[in-house]
């Protein structure tokens, strides 16, 4: 059972998501709890008399512009980070592709931003929402203890979903930072660190990828590698300290000559 602290000022999308977040599995039990609020200013007059311990949502979703004011949103998600840092945040708007986008990603900091006119769109919502939730729980555990999350040095890899960590920071698509990186570097990461020292050949990685090894050209293996650097490069603001890290030995490091590749950690 999920605790969602939702708002949004318009009636219709209410009735639209209410059934479908109420019945959604989001952390593997059902249903939810629900409080929404339809004026930013009864949302921040709750958060202000919330218990912190007690009272913490699992999950905020947020309209961005409310009431005809562009920044009830954010005064909202403001807040809710002032009283729980660590609270996933999820934007649900009407406004995608816009400054309120760009805002809520860049400035923000919110976990997502999805588009309510979009196909799918329920669909969507859950798994995205599910997503967050979970990035949440993966972080605050540390790792430390946890079977299904894979760790070395700085890195995380979820085991369940895949999704990869580095310092905190979820790895994305390095050409398109609003995208998650695609599936095939983060498997290529994970059987990596699964095998570190070892190193990995472009015929083993094919077959641990179930790709016919005779046809998996070492080129292919080699893009996806310069994929996943870029993708670290990000996670650390291309500060291309990873870069330097790769060239010194550590992180995703070549070698012999038979273009195989293997998961050193950093010091």
């Amino acid at each position: 059972m999920a605790k969602i602290f939702w708002v949004e000022d318009q009636s219709h999308w209410i009735d639209k998501f209410r059934d479908v977040l109420e019945k959604a599995d989001l952390d593997g039990s059902t249903p939810n709890v629900i409080e929404v609020y339809r004026f930013s200013e009864a949302a921040r007059q709750r958060i202000s008399l919330a218990k912190k311990d007690t009272d913490r949502p699992d999950v905020a979703l947020l309209d961005a512009k409310m009431n005809g004011f562009d920044e009830a949103g954010f005064s909202v998600s403001t807040a809710l980070r002032k009283k729980w840092p660590d609270l996933p945040i999820v934007f649900l708007s009407e406004h995608a592709g816009t400054d309120i986008e760009r805002s809520a990603i860049e400035t923000h900091q919110v976990q997502d931003f999805i588009s309510k006119n979009q196909r799918n769109i329920e669909e969507v919502l859950v798994w995205r929402m599910k997503a967050a939730i979970r990035q949440s729980s993966v972080l605050a555990q540390g790792g430390e203890n946890a079977s299904d999350i894979l760790t070395s040095g700085d890195l995380k890899i979820d085991l369940d979903n895949w999704e990869v960590y580095w310092k905190g920071n979820k790895l994305m698509n390095p050409d398109n930072p609003k995208r998650p990186l695609a599936p095939t570097p983060r498997k290529i990461l994970r059987c990596l660190v699964e095998r570190t020292p070892r190193p990995v050949t472009p015929f083993q990685m094919a077959e641990y990828l179930n790709i016919d090894p005779h046809t998996y050209a070492a080129a292919t293996f080699r893009q996806h590698i310069k994929t996943l650097r870029r993708a670290f490069d990000c996670a650390d603001n291309k500060s291309g300290e990873f870069l330097e890290l790769c060239k010194k030995g550590y992180g995703v490091v070549a070698v012999g000559e038979e273009g195989a590749y293997c998961w050193k950690p950093p010091k």
